[in-house]
């Protein structure tokens, strides 16, 4: 089996859609995150611009090799809100996403089965409104060598297109690298073979 060493993510929040059902209106909305602290964050925002309605549905994942993941129905039944949200999320293959329905009650229930739906729809429209582009997952390596291995090094990095994040020359050299994950363990073991770097993984 070929490991998977790509994912899918937006880059930007989408803007705000709306569903509307028997007088409800659900907000739906995409953001881009890698954390738990901008999720917080995000929601509390939606929570003061939305002040006057009901619920604050959401449902997030974030990270690619092991993913972190939470739905919240905030009220509404069991189930009947984060999970269909989280569904789309799974259905289009995003990670390293927030999205959230904000419900304004209309004063008619919609039962479980119209919550689902609205919850669902919401969530989807807010992914259809963004772009989903695919990044690669890299592995992250620092070289440390002698200033007068530098251009065997950074021939090496040339030859294999290797992308430099971070690089310091004051005492030893020191360069940090990030390789496509398919590539990583081929350019490790060359870097290895050189008695006069050394490599570790970041």
């Amino acid at each position: 089996m070929i490991e998977k060493d790509t994912y899918n993510t937006i880059l930007k929040p989408s803007v705000e859609v709306l569903f509307k059902d028997k007088n409800s209106k659900f907000f739906g909305y995409a953001f881009p995150v890698t954390s738990i602290d901008q999720i917080k964050v995000q929601i509390e925002l939606l929570k003061k611009e939305h002040h006057a309605a009901r619920h604050w549905c959401y449902a997030y994942q974030i990270g690619h090799e092991s993913v972190e993941y939470r739905v919240n129905d905030d009220g509404e039944p069991n189930n009947s809100a984060g999970q269909p949200i989280y569904g789309q999320i799974q259905s289009f293959d995003v990670t390293n996403i927030l999205i959230v329905v904000v419900r304004y009650f209309g004063g008619v229930k919609l039962g479980v089965g119209g919550l689902i739906n609205a919850y669902r729809t919401a969530a989807q429209m807010a992914l259809e409104d963004t772009s989903i582009v695919t990044r690669t997952i890299n592995k992250k390596y620092r070289l440390t060598f002698d200033y007068k291995f530098m251009n065997k090094v950074m021939r090496i990095i040339k030859e294999k297109k290797i992308k430099i994040t971070n690089q310091d020359s004051e005492l030893n050299c020191v360069i940090e690298i990030s390789i496509r994950k398919k590539y990583a363990e081929s350019v490790y073991n060359t870097f290895k073979q050189l008695h006069e770097i050394t490599i570790s993984e970041l």
